[in-house]
């Protein structure tokens, strides 16, 4: 059975470019910011892992980690947040609010796909 993989990301290309390289390994499901993400999870639907945009509309990516964080369902789901920004402050303020990693945008999908199996194997999922 595959694991399935949630994409938080505002921009339907990067949503289609990361749906189509993890398709192969991942049931990939996408939405488009982090409201609609915390919607679908609070449905009852389960993620084995998040990779989640920091500038996103309705609900940002830090917002988005806090409430996370605050479940106890979804606490220790494994995420990795995607930003346009290099900036020290971004990647410690999304560290210090229980992101597992960040990469800066543009990426390589095998680099973040490297990133997500060893968080995976750590969790033992």
């Amino acid at each position: 059975m595959k694991k399935r993989l949630l994409i938080v990301d505002d921009e339907p290309s990067i949503g289609l470019i990361l749906e189509h390289f993890f398709s192969k390994e991942y049931e990939v499901v996408v939405k488009e910011n982090g409201h609609a993400a915390m919607m679908w999870l609070q449905d009852g639907h389960f993620t084995d892992g998040i990779v989640a945009d920091f500038d996103m509309p309705y609900m940002n990516g830090l917002e988005f980690i806090k409430q996370l964080r605050a479940s106890t369902l979804y606490k220790d789901i494994p995420l990795v947040m995607l930003s346009g920004k290099d900036e020290t402050n971004n990647k410690i303020l999304c560290l210090k609010s229980g992101a597992d990693d960040y990469m800066v945008k543009p990426f390589n999908p095998e680099e973040l796909d490297i990133r997500l199996k060893n968080m995976l194997k750590r969790i033992k999922i």
